[in-house]
């Protein structure tokens, strides 16, 4: 059972000094009925929690409510989430699949600045002087997200290929199961860089293209109800995911259409400390015959910026050569 997920946030991060790319991405996760999945401890016939799910900013302010849902076990939810998105037996057939659209970059405001840098760095052979640097953060122009093109590839086992368009050049970050590199041809980063070993460690505890859930057992995955929260004003359960050696992750399930509506990504270091990170899910779709959110919006818990990935087309199982997810060229 496939579904956009947080796993590849941050796959362009550092694109320029002024985007903020890294909480813009997100990529696919799935799930299949549970098997030996924790039991809900209660009976009764409603789970409450008197707390409010994280939000984005939008949301930040809503009052504090006690969300009522049916009594089902962590295996119940699963077994009807699987059923929404499509089938756990069609999703086990996607061996690839290709998003494009659009990404939320940045205030337009720092887009323009990061443009203004750039060029001004290019003509003082790659170091722009205090005086360039003031005179580009002069003028604010917008106040608008800017709209990047974006195309992402996935393939098993866990290989991914994102490729992200600004100011007429293609920055690219290509992972093939073991090792990354990142291209990022703005401010004068013009050579392919490795990934760190940290970044190359995350990247592979992301998983493959079919998330934790789909055959957990196997992996030594462990699934567990925690309880109720509302997400996007509607109730949502809250499972907890905590993969063999893993990092214990969350997942919303909505209550009424047991559809993933907010997943929690791996946390941003923003300001000296760690933040949680959680993508919104929404516009699901259809697409040969499973479940796709279209619309997937990043939220960065403490700050009030969120980041949407807009997805235009989505296709299942095109053909990928192996060389994609090889070493970029500058």
């Amino acid at each position: 059972m496939f579904a956009i997920r947080p796993i590849l946030a941050a796959i362009l991060a550092g694109a320029a000094s002024a985007l903020t790319l890294s909480q813009a991405v997100a990529a696919a996760d799935a799930t299949s009925p549970a098997v030996g999945i924790s039991q809900a401890k209660s009976s009764k016939a409603a789970i409450t929690r008197a707390a409010l799910a994280k939000a984005p900013a939008a949301n930040a302010s809503a009052p504090v409510s006690e969300p009522q849902v049916p009594p089902l076990s962590a295996a119940q939810i699963v077994e009807k989430h699987v059923a929404a998105r499509g089938g756990a037996q069609v999703w086990t057939t996607v061996q690839t699949m290709q998003l494009s659209g659009k990404i939320e970059a940045g205030k337009g405001d720092n887009i323009a600045r990061a443009e203004k840098l750039f060029h001004a760095s290019a003509k003082a052979g790659g170091k722009g002087s205090n005086a360039q640097v003031v005179a580009a953060n002069a003028d604010v122009e917008s106040d608008k997200q800017i709209l990047l093109p974006f195309t992402l590839d996935l393939k098993r086992p866990n290989r991914v290929r994102m490729e992200i368009e600004f100011d007429g050049k293609t920055a690219v970050q290509v992972f093939d199961g073991k090792q990354g590199w990142k291209y990022r041809p703005f401010m004068n980063r013009n050579d392919v860089e490795p990934f760190s070993a940290d970044e190359a460690s995350t990247e592979a505890s992301r998983g493959d293209l079919d998330g934790p859930l789909i055959d957990h057992a196997a992996k030594g995955t462990k699934v567990e109800l925690e309880g109720a929260d509302l997400v996007d004003a509607q109730p949502a359960y809250r499972l907890k995911v905590t993969p063999k050696g893993g990092t214990v992750k969350h997942v919303w399930i909505d209550a009424r259409t047991f559809l993933d509506v907010k997943v929690e990504g791996f946390p941003k270091r923003m300001d000296g400390k760690m933040h949680p990170v959680y993508v919104y899910q929404r516009d699901f779709r259809s697409v040969q015959g499973v479940m796709i959110p279209f619309v997937l919006e990043t939220a960065v818990d403490g700050y009030p910026d969120t980041h949407k990935l807009l997805v235009e087309k989505a296709a299942i199982n095109p053909a990928f050569a192996d060389a994609v997810f090889t070493k970029p060229h500058a």
